[in-house]
């Protein structure tokens, strides 16, 4: 019954083919995320202060209600994450892209690893509750976009190159149309998700920061 319900589910169906790629697009980018706490450490106690110090301004501004409007929030959030899907995604058109990837994945990686490694060095338990109010609400749906989105860009990228290199048809005859249809309807799809990611981190999270900051500083 298992085995006939996935082999009919096209997302099952998609996991068990691309199972090895994801596992490599999952394990780096906790290894970037790894890697950025640990830059965390590695800052001299100048840098620390001269980051916390704009990092204390942007409190003073959320207090003092001088934030961006939640519509300029979202434009930022969402041009942000799609310009940098789409070059993930045009790296896998690009076949010699591939290795660019999973380097883009990683930095992702280092970002969010630096963000909350950076918070909760300098703010311990408050750090991290902000951090949880700041960083985790849009990046539980981010992350798995991009994760999701490297790793067809890099499955069509190596299927590219299969077909090139083992001097079968052109990849962009009948049989890889299909395939390129798929990839274009998943970008699409993830860009759905990326707008519900920067509504929330425009709509929801500066709502919950602002509370944080206020219980912070009573």
């Amino acid at each position: 019954m298992r085995k006939k319900i996935s082999n009919s589910n096209p997302v099952i169906q998609h996991v068990q083919a691309n199972a090895s790629i994801y596992l490599f697009t999952i394990t780096l980018f906790l290894m970037g995320v790894i890697f950025g706490a640990i830059v965390v450490n590695s800052l001299s106690f100048t840098q620390k202060e001269d980051l916390y110090f704009y990092l204390g301004k942007f409190f003073s501004e959320i207090q003092g209600g001088k934030i961006a409007s939640s519509e300029e929030l979202f434009r930022q959030s969402f041009l942000h994450n799609v310009k940098y899907l789409g070059l993930i995604w045009l790296l896998g058109i690009s076949i010699i892209g591939l290795p660019l990837i999973f380097v883009l994945l990683f930095m992702k990686g280092i970002v969010v690893g630096f963000s909350v490694g950076f918070l909760v060095n300098q703010m311990q338990w408050d750090g991290f509750l902000l951090s949880f109010v700041s960083v985790l609400p849009q990046n539980i749906i981010i992350i798995p976009a991009f994760i999701f989105v490297g790793t067809i860009s890099a499955s069509f990228s190596i299927t590219l190159i299969r077909k090139i290199f083992m001097k079968q048809p052109s990849p962009f005859q009948t049989q890889m149309l299909p395939m390129l249809t798929k990839y274009i309807v998943f970008f699409v799809l993830s860009i759905g998700v990326i707008t519900v990611a920067a509504s929330i981190e425009a709509y929801v999270s500066p709502g919950l920061m602002e509370s944080v900051v206020k219980s912070i500083n009573k």
